[in-house]
């Protein structure tokens, strides 16, 4: 029912008596009948996951993926201010649609909803400003590519690696251990790493983190003052031209929610410089050099050239037309575009590859989507109490993106929280024998990997039968080959696809 958080994100009042204890705040006087809101909690500061989160479960192996076992995980949130003044049934009724309102009745019942950390008894209780909400849940995360998060280097200052494709650099949406940044600390023990830059979720390659604030906002200036340069490699459909190609078609995005962006005249000015390395006669290898970064960028332009990138998931499917979208044909409204795809995807069981499921499509609103963040550079570190680093108010208000001009450029893709996977069909009253919240977590919202080993009786996942990726699936011939800025270069090898001598 709200945004992930990444655990204990408040801090804690310390014990009276004990020096330096803050004086308790006084309540004010309540008239009759009047509900009191506790003042809102000081937030911890600086990055927010830390060792108590990573051990909120594990990771193991099958089929050359990567698979995280189910564990229970509390979404938490402050009252929306368009909130205010309305029941919880009226916000789960409005904005929270992927369950039916039987479902929140249920988790009300044992005890997973909680508000100010009491149980919610009655859904008809009005919300209040500062209120927050915690929702208790079963996750299930989606799997990714087995391939190794390979370190690249390493020193007081920065972590470079070699980014897999299918991984997403950070939480956002249903990802949370299954990210760079989660493996980083749960296998490597490196944690407190600061964001420098994003690469889509099924683009590999170089991706660079600083350890230090300082180091941080070093790199940051330079990120402003665009002396950073980025390399990327890609094999696209048929022969690219041997002369150098310029693209600065303006970049649209058309669904935050599914990913996808298109070539437009109303869209945010982009710049990409394309070298073709080689052809074998069906595709190219292709150089590619970003000089903005917007989201998508070279998937998009690659795709308006007529040489999508041969097995991009989005880009590269019969839903665009028979021209695939070159030249900006599509010869579809965006809505009968987004419709295409989705069908498309859904005919091959294949939604997970674009980060999606059925219960992200029910929910309503049009959200982020997670880890499609283009080659753009830092974004803020991640909110401690709702664990995604950009607001949940900006997906939803088109009109705070367009007065922020660099927004594109430092916010993650990512998606507002429904509670549960959609189309519950359990038996609802079996909650109320025994399943109560105590059985999931305790009462600080700990939550862990006990959930793997039993079915949760309010968990369609539970009883799902999804099919797996295969490891081919999982990837994407785009690769962020070289980072270079002033005083540093970090670069990877090059991927096997991308070798004169690779077959298909």
């Amino acid at each position: 029912m709200a945004e992930p958080g990444p655990g204990p994100a408040v801090a804690r009042d310390e014990e009276p008596g004990k020096e330096g204890a803050a004086p308790a705040p006084k309540k004010r006087r309540l008239a009759g009948g009047e509900r009191y809101v506790p003042p809102p909690r000081k937030l911890s500061t600086g990055v927010s996951f830390g060792a108590e989160h990573f051990a909120e479960t594990s990771y193991y192996f099958e089929g050359g993926l990567r698979k995280v076992r189910p564990y229970y995980f509390d979404f938490r949130t402050y009252c929306k201010g368009r909130w205010v003044g309305h029941s919880l049934l009226h916000v789960f009724s409005t904005e929270f649609r992927a369950q039916p309102l039987d479902f929140y009745r249920a988790a009300a019942r044992a005890g997973r909803l909680r508000l100010n950390e009491e149980p919610v008894r009655d859904l008809h209780i009005v919300l209040k400003n500062n209120d927050f909400l915690r929702n208790t849940v079963h996750r299930h995360e989606p799997p990714v590519t087995a391939q190794p998060l390979r370190i690249l280097a390493e020193d007081e200052e920065v972590v470079v690696v070699d980014k897999p494709s299918s991984l997403p650099v950070h939480p956002c949406g249903r990802f949370r251990h299954n990210t760079v940044i989660f493996i980083l600390g749960k296998e490597h023990g490196l944690m407190e790493l600061h964001t420098l830059h994003r690469l889509d979720r099924m683009t590999s390659g170089v991706l660079m983190f600083a350890k230090t604030a300082a180091v941080s906002k070093r790199i940051d200036e330079q990120v402003r003052e665009r002396q950073l340069e980025k390399e990327y490699v890609c094999r696209v459909v048929g022969e690219f031209p041997e002369h150098e190609v310029v693209c600065e078609e303006p970049i649209l995005v058309v669904s935050y929610k599914v990913g996808v962006c298109r070539v437009d005249p109303k869209g945010k000015p982009c710049k990409t410089i394309f070298q073709r390395l080689s052809y074998n006669g069906k595709t190219s290898v292709v150089k590619c050099l970003p000089r903005t970064g917007r989201t998508h960028q070279i998937r998009v332009h690659l795709q308006y050239l007529g040489h999508p990138i041969i097995n991009d998931p989005i880009y590269n499917m019969e839903a665009w037309g028979p021209d695939r979208g070159k030249g900006g044909r599509i010869g579809k409204t965006d809505e009968e575009l987004l419709k295409a795809l989705v069908e498309e995807h859904r005919s091959k069981q294949s939604l997970e590859i674009l980060g999606i499921s059925e219960e992200d499509l029910n929910s309503g609103g049009e959200n982020k989507d997670c880890g499609d963040s283009g080659d753009r550079t830092k974004s803020a570190e991640a909110d401690p109490v709702n664990g995604n680093a950009c607001p949940a108010e900006d997906a939803k208000d088109p009109e705070r993106a367009a007065k922020d001009p660099q927004r594109d450029e430092k916010d993650p893709e990512r998606n507002d929280i429904a509670a549960c996977p959609s189309d519950s069909d359990t038996n609802l009253e079996t909650l109320e024998k025994g399943k109560e919240l105590g059985s999931f977590g305790n009462q600080d919202g700990q939550t862990g990997q006990k959930g793997w080993e039993e079915k949760d009786p309010l968990c369609v996942e539970c009883r799902m039968s999804r099919r797996d990726p295969s490891p081919k699936e999982l990837v994407m011939f785009l690769h962020a080959l070289r980072y270079k800025g002033a005083g540093f270069e970090y670069c990877s090898s090059m991927p096997e696809w991308a070798m004169d001598d690779w077959e298909e």
